[in-house]
C-alpha cells in the first residue's frame, strides 16, 4: 500500500515522498517500512510502541494512533510531523 512520507523523514527513504509497504495492520506496515528503510520506525513509534506525540497518522482521511488498526488493500497512509521552532 502507498505510504506518504513527510519531508522531515525522507532522509530514511532516499528522499522518496511516497513508498510502498505491506501489512494487515498499521503496526505491520510500520514494521515493513523498518525492514525497507532502517531507522524510520523509531522516528514514528516510541520504545513503548505508541505513536510519538509530534506525529499524526492518517489512513485514507481518518486519523489514528492505534497500531492495531486494520488495513485494506488500496488504503493510503499519510504520516505527518509537527513543525516546531521560533
Amino acid at each position: 500500500m502507498k505510504v506518504l512520507i513527510p519531508s522531515s523523514l525522507r532522509s530514511y527513504t532516499g528522499q522518496k515522498h511516497e513508498v510502498e509497504a505491506d501489512g494487515a495492520t498499521l503496526g505491520d506496515v510500520l514494521s515493513d517500512l523498518e525492514r525497507r528503510y532502517r531507522g524510520l520506525r523509531f522516528r514514528i513509534i516510541t520504545e513503548q510502541d505508541t505513536v510519538r506525540p509530534h506525529i499524526a497518522i492518517y489512513i485514507n482521511e481518518d486519523p489514528t494512533r492505534n497500531l492495531t488498526t486494520p488495513l485494506r488493500p488500496g488504503d493510503q497512509i499519510h504520516i505527518i510531523t509537527a513543525l516546531s521552532g521560533g
